[in-house]
Protein backbone atom coordinates (compact mmCIF):
# COMPACT_ATOMS: atom_id res chain seq x y z
CA UNK A 1 0.00 0.00 0.00
CA UNK A 2 1.52 3.32 -1.04
CA UNK A 3 1.31 5.94 1.64
CA UNK A 4 0.39 9.42 0.52
CA UNK A 5 2.05 12.01 2.63
CA UNK A 6 0.70 15.51 2.59
CA UNK A 7 3.32 17.99 1.42
CA UNK A 8 3.07 21.76 1.48
CA UNK A 9 3.49 23.43 -1.89
CA UNK A 10 2.69 26.59 -3.81
CA UNK A 11 -0.97 25.77 -4.58
CA UNK A 12 -2.25 26.18 -1.02
CA UNK A 13 -5.88 25.47 -1.88
CA UNK A 14 -5.01 22.27 -3.72
CA UNK A 15 -2.63 21.40 -0.87
CA UNK A 16 -5.48 21.70 1.60
CA UNK A 17 -7.67 19.27 -0.34
CA UNK A 18 -4.70 16.93 -0.88
CA UNK A 19 -4.07 17.09 2.84
CA UNK A 20 -7.60 15.99 3.65
CA UNK A 21 -7.37 13.22 1.07
CA UNK A 22 -4.15 12.02 2.75
CA UNK A 23 -5.90 12.15 6.15
CA UNK A 24 -8.74 10.04 4.78
CA UNK A 25 -6.28 7.44 3.49
CA UNK A 26 -4.56 7.40 6.87
CA UNK A 27 -7.84 7.14 8.79
CA UNK A 28 -8.87 4.25 6.52
CA UNK A 29 -5.63 2.45 7.40
CA UNK A 30 -6.26 3.16 11.08
CA UNK A 31 -9.73 1.64 10.78
CA UNK A 32 -8.28 -1.43 9.04
CA UNK A 33 -5.80 -1.88 11.90
CA UNK A 34 -8.60 -1.52 14.44
CA UNK A 35 -10.68 -4.12 12.58
CA UNK A 36 -7.65 -6.46 12.60
CA UNK A 37 -7.09 -5.66 16.29
CA UNK A 38 -3.54 -4.63 15.42
CA UNK A 39 -3.34 -2.08 18.22
CA UNK A 40 0.38 -1.31 17.94
CA UNK A 41 0.13 -0.46 14.23
CA UNK A 42 -2.99 1.58 14.94
CA UNK A 43 -1.07 3.65 17.49
CA UNK A 44 1.84 4.17 15.09
CA UNK A 45 -0.54 5.30 12.35
CA UNK A 46 -2.38 7.57 14.77
CA UNK A 47 0.87 9.32 15.72
CA UNK A 48 1.52 10.08 12.04
CA UNK A 49 -2.11 11.16 11.65
CA UNK A 50 -1.70 13.78 14.38
CA UNK A 51 1.42 15.14 12.66
CA UNK A 52 -0.50 15.40 9.37
CA UNK A 53 -3.39 17.22 11.07
CA UNK A 54 -0.99 19.75 12.60
CA UNK A 55 0.74 20.30 9.25
CA UNK A 56 -2.60 20.76 7.50
CA UNK A 57 -3.87 23.22 10.10
CA UNK A 58 -0.76 25.39 9.56
CA UNK A 59 -1.27 25.76 5.82
CA UNK A 60 -5.03 26.06 6.08
CA UNK A 61 -4.88 28.95 8.54
CA UNK A 62 -6.23 32.12 6.95
CA UNK A 63 -7.05 30.46 3.62
CA UNK A 64 -10.50 30.58 2.04
CA UNK A 65 -11.68 27.76 -0.17
CA UNK A 66 -14.09 28.19 -3.05
CA UNK A 67 -17.48 26.45 -3.01
CA UNK A 68 -16.29 23.32 -4.82
CA UNK A 69 -13.28 22.98 -2.54
CA UNK A 70 -15.41 23.50 0.58
CA UNK A 71 -17.82 20.78 -0.58
CA UNK A 72 -14.93 18.41 -1.27
CA UNK A 73 -13.41 19.20 2.14
CA UNK A 74 -16.77 18.60 3.85
CA UNK A 75 -17.16 15.26 2.07
CA UNK A 76 -13.66 14.17 3.09
CA UNK A 77 -14.22 15.29 6.67
CA UNK A 78 -17.48 13.37 6.86
CA UNK A 79 -15.73 10.16 5.77
CA UNK A 80 -12.84 10.80 8.17
CA UNK A 81 -15.30 11.29 11.03
CA UNK A 82 -17.15 8.08 10.10
CA UNK A 83 -13.85 6.18 10.28
CA UNK A 84 -13.04 7.88 13.56
CA UNK A 85 -16.39 6.89 15.05
CA UNK A 86 -15.89 3.24 14.14
CA UNK A 87 -12.29 3.28 15.42
CA UNK A 88 -13.50 4.71 18.74
CA UNK A 89 -16.25 2.09 18.94
CA UNK A 90 -13.69 -0.68 18.48
CA UNK A 91 -11.27 0.92 20.95
CA UNK A 92 -14.04 1.18 23.55
CA UNK A 93 -14.88 -2.49 23.00
CA UNK A 94 -11.21 -3.40 23.49
CA UNK A 95 -11.02 -1.23 26.62
CA UNK A 96 -14.05 -3.06 28.03
CA UNK A 97 -12.45 -6.45 27.22
CA UNK A 98 -9.23 -5.43 28.96
CA UNK A 99 -11.20 -4.13 31.93
CA UNK A 100 -12.98 -7.48 32.24
CA UNK A 101 -9.63 -9.30 32.13
CA UNK A 102 -8.24 -7.03 34.84
CA UNK A 103 -11.32 -7.60 37.00
CA UNK A 104 -11.01 -11.37 36.59
CA UNK A 105 -7.33 -11.18 37.50
CA UNK A 106 -8.11 -9.11 40.61
CA UNK A 107 -10.80 -11.58 41.67
CA UNK A 108 -8.43 -14.50 41.21
CA UNK A 109 -5.75 -12.78 43.29
CA UNK A 110 -8.32 -12.03 45.97
CA UNK A 111 -9.46 -15.66 46.07
CA UNK A 112 -5.85 -16.90 46.07
CA UNK A 113 -5.05 -14.52 48.90
CA UNK A 114 -8.09 -15.57 50.92
CA UNK A 115 -7.22 -19.26 50.57
CA UNK A 116 -3.49 -18.94 51.08
CA UNK A 117 -2.56 -18.96 47.41
CA UNK A 118 -3.64 -22.56 46.99
CA UNK A 119 -7.17 -22.08 45.73
CA UNK A 120 -8.17 -25.24 43.91
CA UNK A 121 -4.65 -26.62 43.84
CA UNK A 122 -4.94 -29.04 46.75
CA UNK A 123 -7.63 -31.05 48.48
CA UNK A 124 -7.57 -30.31 52.20
CA UNK A 125 -6.17 -33.29 54.05
CA UNK A 126 -5.84 -35.16 50.79
CA UNK A 127 -2.20 -36.26 51.04
CA UNK A 128 -2.61 -37.70 54.55
CA UNK A 129 -5.91 -39.47 53.80
CA UNK A 130 -4.81 -41.33 50.71
CA UNK A 131 -1.72 -43.41 50.28
CA UNK A 132 -0.11 -44.33 47.01
CA UNK A 133 -1.70 -47.46 45.61
CA UNK A 134 -5.04 -47.08 47.44
CA UNK A 135 -8.03 -47.48 45.19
Amino acid sequence: MTERRFEEGDGAHDDIISGYEALLERSSRMLAFACEEDWSRLLEEEADYVIEVERLSRIEAGKTLDVVQRERKASLLERILEDDLEIRRRLNKRRDELGALLDASRRKRSVDSAYGGAAGSQVLGGPSRFKKGDA
